[in-house]
């Protein structure tokens, strides 16, 4: 049976980025993403319903991420959708699902959180950031870059 699994969102960062370092020095990130849903009801009222999703990022996704994103700052995340489970202190079964960020773009202007539009830059896991001139040497993995190549 074929199957398929990825997740575009686009929210709001409710908490700011927090990064730690696992084994191999590779960044993990986490933060908690608020997207709305906004709709009528069939009496005509206005509604906006807001979903949080916490958001694990690995690499050098996570370092840039946790770098220049903050709590309030719209972001589109592509990525994919993993279940945690775990036992807590008693011993009841616990699960969670959360998304597994892959890709990014940057929206607004980086100067508040409320602005729409894009802007800034975006990152996969399969490509470097995008680079300011093409005259750079080297053109080598995503991990050769420096915060200068990030166009905002």
């Amino acid at each position: 049976m074929a199957s398929y699994n990825r997740v575009i969102l686009i929210g709001n960062l409710t908490r700011d980025p927090e990064v730690r370092f696992a084994s191999g020095n590779n960044a993990i990130c986490k933060f908690g993403l608020a997207v709305s849903r906004n709709y009528t009801t069939r009496d005509g009222e206005k509604r906006e319903e807001t979903t949080f999703v916490d958001i694990d990022a690995f690499g050098k996704v996570g370092e840039i991420l946790g770098k220049y994103l903050s709590k309030g700052r719209p972001v589109m995340i592509e990525g994919r959708l993993q279940l945690d489970t775990w036992e807590n202190k008693e011993g009841e079964k616990r699960s969670k699902l959360k998304v597994v960020c892959e890709n990014f773009q940057f929206l607004g202007s980086g100067r508040g959180g409320d602005e729409e539009g894009s802007g800034g830059g975006g990152y996969t896991r399969s490509s470097p950031p995008p680079r300011e001139s093409s005259s750079r040497s080297g053109g080598g993995p995503a991990e050769d870059f420096d915060d200068e190549d990030i166009p905002f």
